[in-house]
């Protein structure tokens, strides 16, 4: 399954990167469209599976993904349980540490729904919901760091 990608260098150390993004609780405060980011099971540090509703037009749904970490190297992700809209979802956050507290963060998504989407129509969903994540994760990691 094709994916589509984008990255963002973000002034932050790897680790501090990884925590926002396993901060599942958080998420409806920074995430643009998240309701609900439950985590189901695996603990609250880095959980394995994690319960969304997702409000952001044109989809609307709950669903439930399942996670696999490399430290903080990367984490992935593929649909665990479909709701109504999404049949398929796959992604990954890859980290690479640049220097000091400097990390270049790329996301890489795919995404399939029981509506029919254009391929091109899929593929700038996807790129929309990357830049906006990217964006979000990075204000969320800046925010943070200013209140450490």
């Amino acid at each position: 399954m094709a994916r589509t990608a984008s990255d963002i260098v973000i002034d932050a150390s790897a680790a501090e990167i990884m925590a926002v993004i396993a901060d599942f609780e958080s998420y409806p405060h920074w995430a643009t469209g998240v309701r609900v980011a439950d985590v189901v099971s695996g603990g609250s540090d880095r959980p394995d599976r994690v319960h969304f509703v997702l409000d952001a037009a044109p989809i609307r749904d709950e669903y439930d993904l399942s996670y696999i970490w490399d430290g903080d190297a990367s984490v992935s992700w593929s649909l665990a349980e479909s709701g109504s809209m999404l049949t398929s979802m796959d992604g990954a956050y890859l980290l690479d540490r640049m220097g000091d507290d400097t990390t270049r963060v790329t996301y890489q998504l795919s995404v399939d729904v029981s509506v029919p989407l254009l391929g091109m129509l899929k593929r700038k969903a996807e790129k929309v919901i990357i830049d906006t994540a990217l964006k979000g994760l990075k204000k969320q990691v800046e925010a943070r760091a200013e209140t450490a």
